[in-house]
């Protein structure tokens, strides 16, 4: 049985294949979502290059269920053994500036005459034009001009990036499979192959529709840590225990918030909570009381609530939360505990079937698999 067969039960993307030209950030990890869902993802990585991270390859998780092929993508025929895969695909992922891959010869035109059913996916920061869409960036830059930035952080500090999460991966890599598994829809239903413009700006500033709604209405403040969900609230924030951890609260319905107080043991002297007047008062109470038990003993204490407070762990901590530990939210493959595929199905569960992809490991079989022989006789790799 081959390696593609063997996938076909795991997954509801078994069946799918997607082509992904090696890069980093938000391009892979939409590629391994797609893994993750079955897909049969082949990378192409170039000889010499350095991977996705600066990291050894066995532990780029964004490389993982997916397979590797060396291709010299500036060699003479390195082009034309991509275009033969590119054949056999239904999903190209990409994520060079605009432009790039016109001049490898591996633009949407190229690849689309080659394979008119094909879904060609686009992944960049500002997208394919306006005046910033050649320069560089980072996730920082794009969630900072999309005015997300703008509202993390107290409100007598600096705006806080929460590590590249919100452009990168929420704002970029799951916008593209969005709108990757759209555009494969509409192709499979007679519709024609199409480009998918995946740029974070855009995904950012869509993930900030509801704000927007809210702000329009009078309902939010364009003023960080004024508001009812970015830190301005006391019933909606951290506190720190006495142990130096910290608990997160967020009881914002009434008969939760009851609960809390109670629970908390400040509910005879708790200032009103519509009170805007004494939300510094409240505050300062709620934290007072915090400092007095360590983390475990807040955990304890709220665990079987609905009092909406819960310990903010760590990476390494997270695994092992009760919650977390009884859905297998992570799971260890290769002697690396990380988060399993998600979200789940019940008739086609996703799973983590291969570890990372080293480059070019996988050329003969996906030569195999593929019926791709270019990759082995001509390729220049």
């Amino acid at each position: 049985m081959t390696v593609a067969e063997e996938g076909a039960a795991s997954g509801p993307l078994a069946g799918v294949r997607v082509v992904e030209l090696a890069g980093i950030g938000p391009g892979p990890f939409a590629a391994m979502v797609l893994a993750d869902l079955g897909a049969d993802v082949v990378r192409v990585d170039r000889p010499g290059g350095a991977g996705g991270l600066r990291i050894d390859p066995d532990y780029d998780l964004a490389n993982r269920n997916k397979r590797s092929v060396l291709i010299d993508l500036k060699s003479d025929g390195g082009t034309a053994v991509v275009l033969d895969l590119v054949e056999r695909a239904d999903i190209l992922v990409e994520g060079y500036r605009p432009g790039v891959a016109e001049k490898l010869g591996l633009g949407p035109d190229d690849c689309l005459a080659r394979n008119p059913k094909l879904v060609y996916g686009r992944m960049t920061g500002w997208g394919q034009e306006g005046p910033l869409a050649r320069t560089a960036g980072h996730d920082i830059g794009y969630i900072a001009v999309t005015g997300a930035l703008s509202m993390i952080g107290a409100a007598d500090g600096p705006p806080v990036a929460p590590v590249n999460l919100l452009g990168d991966y929420a704002g970029g890599s799951l916008y593209l499979v969005i709108g990757l598994l759209a555009a494969l829809h509409h192709a499979r239903a007679g519709g024609p192959g199409q480009v998918v413009d995946a740029a974070i700006v855009d995904g950012t500033a869509h993930l900030t529709a509801v704000i927007h709604g809210m702000m329009a209405a009078g309902g939010w403040r364009d003023q960080r840590g004024s508001n009812l969900l970015d830190g301005g609230c006391p019933f909606y924030g951290t506190y720190e225990t006495a142990d130096g951890g910290y608990m997160a609260v967020g009881p914002l319905e009434r008969k939760f918030y009851a609960e809390f107080i109670e629970l908390l043991g400040i509910a005879d002297r708790a200032p009103a909570r519509d009170d805007f007047d004494s939300w510094a008062a409240l505050r300062a109470a709620i934290a007072d009381r915090f400092k007095e038990r360590t983390r475990e003993e807040w955990t304890a204490v709220f665990g079987a609530s609905d009092a909406c407070v819960a310990p903010v762990l760590s990476l390494r901590e997270a695994p092992a939360h009760p919650q977390l530990a009884a859905r297998s939210t992570f799971v260890d493959h290769g002697g690396i505990t990380q988060p399993a595929p998600a979200p789940r199905f019940s008739a086609t569960p996703g799973a983590v079937r291969r570890a990372p992809a080293r480059p070019g490991a996988d050329t003969d079989e996906v030569a195999r698999d593929w019926g791709v022989t270019s990759l082995i006789e001509g390729n220049p790799s």
